[in-house]
């Protein structure tokens, strides 16, 4: 497992003295004719900008995911939800892929429903029945957009007689 950190002392990698000449339009705001931003850059920066020491590494007793495109993990992260179960394995395979990847974000939020659906096994596999319309904010919803919760409740009163009527067609 790699345990660089991230710091802004962390030197460029390979991938930053790599020749970009074959990308579409590298360096295109190189010219600062071509910049609209470049009168109010300063070079030097502004003094009494923002200075921080990196702080002390956090102790890693979990299994962190980071991106590829970061040397190593940032110096504190958090650790309340460590990947599990099947949307773990989603999770890892994601964190395989750039951020600037669809396939990253898919997989992700495809591992975030996969993760609802571990959540309502493990409540009912603990006897407890969760109670998903106060939950998902239905409640809420009811109380201060009435319309749009009443035009919900039309829909899903529909779409339960047309099942029912289907189900008992036999």
């Amino acid at each position: 497992m790699d345990t660089t950190t991230y710091t802004e002392k962390t030197p460029p990698g390979p991938r930053a003295e790599a020749d970009r000449s074959h990308i579409p339009g590298w360096g295109a705001d190189l010219d600062h004719a071509n910049r609209p931003a470049y009168p109010k850059e300063r070079t030097p920066p502004r003094l009494g900008g923002v200075h921080w020491e990196a702080p002390q590494q956090q102790p890693q007793h979990v299994e962190i995911l980071h991106s590829t495109e970061r040397p190593g993990i940032t110096p504190v992260f958090g650790t309340s939800t460590p990947p599990s179960g099947i949307s773990g394995m989603l999770r890892r395979l994601a964190f395989r892929y750039s951020e600037n990847d669809l396939r990253h974000w898919l997989v992700l939020l495809f591992a975030d429903r996969v993760n609802v659906g571990e959540g309502l096994a493990s409540d009912l596999a603990h006897g407890h029945i969760p109670n998903i319309y106060r939950e998902m904010g239905g409640p809420a919803e009811f109380r201060h957009n009435r319309e749009g919760a009443m035009r919900k409740l039309a829909v899903a009163g529909v779409l339960t007689l047309v099942a029912v009527y289907l189900w008992r067609r036999d």
